[in-house]
């Protein structure tokens, strides 16, 4: 069947119309976040330079494409219309009215909208493993800088002994079809999730424990939601039916987690043992507050600018590893619409058929730029504080 095409700048047209819930959330955020950025402390300082106005708008851009991702792409991104196989850019679907925006891959599915969902598996799984990274590595690393001695020796020696494996042949090995079947990636995330309750739990503690009714009040706040979480991505079984996670992702995600946490230990550790010598510190043990007040509430506020930093960076390292894990195959399923899957499928066809390889690309590409240009601006604020 002979298909039909729409011009070049239909297409641009098109592409841009899709978008216009990501246009209209731009605008609702960033004017009134312009127009008062004096107010809004390091976030409205972003605002002062071009490297950072321009992180901030395209991390938020593919944010939005995320949230909107259903309404933004015209078609479903598994649908397969036989027709449409290697369409180009432009397509007109017969019978349909609808168009393949940026052409169709080799299993006939719509390039663009498979773009489109990607950015939400990607801004799903790399901000949520990096958080969950940073709590570990915040966690072990607090006490490891304060205290020193044995406590220090043992938790630096097992976090070099994961720095020191190779990380490809790591995800590797984390990843494999044949460990899914097996207790280790449950067990690894029933001890990583423990740490956010744990560290949240005691932030709390020491603020709070003075004030009964209070504490009694945030702690059960945080073993709720805590233990809800923990029960839909541990064993799940969340009872509203919420949080589900496939077992693929799960190992994707205690890969990352595993992998990531030894370099925000090492970082953590080395700014505590830096602000541990400082007066405020000084003075707070004068006033005879317990240590672990003196790291959660006087060292790790004063590390925040370093470790928000390297949260931008890190967030950006999982997104091209996701991206490289799916070009290999590994992790999530296949039919899967992650950047990194569009890849994989699109390169094997590069000589003939080029477009479905590009938009992936792109969208890797310009995602991780955005992250290291707001990495940039929010390092060059940190150093002016």
């Amino acid at each position: 069947m002979q298909l039909e095409y729409v011009g070049a700048f239909q297409i641009v047209l098109g592409i841009i119309a899709r978008f216009w819930p990501v246009w209209l959330a731009l605008a609702i955020i960033v004017v009134p976040s312009f127009a008062y950025r004096a107010r809004l402390g390091l976030y409205g300082q972003l605002f002062d330079t071009g490297v950072g106005i321009t992180g901030v708008l395209v991390c938020l851009f593919w944010l939005f494409t995320a949230i909107f991702s259903a309404r933004i792409a015209p078609f479903d991104p598994l649908d397969q219309i036989v027709v449409m196989k290697n369409a180009l850019p432009g397509a007109m679907v017969p019978d349909d009215g609808g168009v393949f925006l940026l052409g169709g891959d080799k299993l006939a599915r719509d390039v663009f909208s498979r773009m489109v969902y990607g950015s939400r598996i990607v801004l799903i799984i790399a901000p949520t493993a990096t958080a969950f990274a940073l709590m570990v590595g915040i966690t072990l690393g607090l006490p490891a800088g304060y205290y020193g001695g044995r406590i220090d020796s043992f938790l630096s020696f097992l976090a070099n002994l994961v720095l020191a494996f190779p990380v490809i042949l790591l995800f590797y090995l984390l990843v494999t079809p044949g460990i899914m079947d097996t207790p280790i990636p449950y067990g690894m995330a029933g001890l990583f999730f423990l740490f956010p309750i744990i560290f949240f739990g005691a932030l709390f503690y020491t603020r709070f424990k003075g004030r009964p009714q209070l504490l009694l009040l945030q702690l059960a706040v945080t073993f709720v939601i805590g233990g809800w979480v923990y029960a839909g991505l541990v064993f799940n079984a969340d009872p509203l039916g919420l949080i589900s996670i496939r077992p693929n992702e799960l190992n994707i995600f205690v890969a990352v987690v595993f992998a990531s946490s030894p370099g925000v230990f090492r970082i953590v550790r080395g700014l505590v043992m830096d602000i541990k010598t400082r007066d405020y510190v000084a003075a707070a043990q004068t006033r005879g507050e317990t240590p672990w007040y003196i790291m959660l509430w006087e060292v790790l506020p004063n590390a925040r600018g370093p470790l928000i930093v390297d949260a931008c960076l890190r967030i950006g390292y999982t997104t091209i590893l996701l991206g490289t894990l799916g070009y290999f195959g590994l992790g999530l399923a296949p039919e899967s619409p992650d950047w990194g899957t569009a890849i994989k499928d699109s390169s094997r066809l590069l000589r003939s058929h080029i477009h479905p390889a590009l938009p992936p690309v792109f969208a890797l590409m310009s995602f991780v730029l955005g992250l290291n240009l707001l990495a940039d601006a929010l390092r060059e604020q940190s150093l002016k504080d």
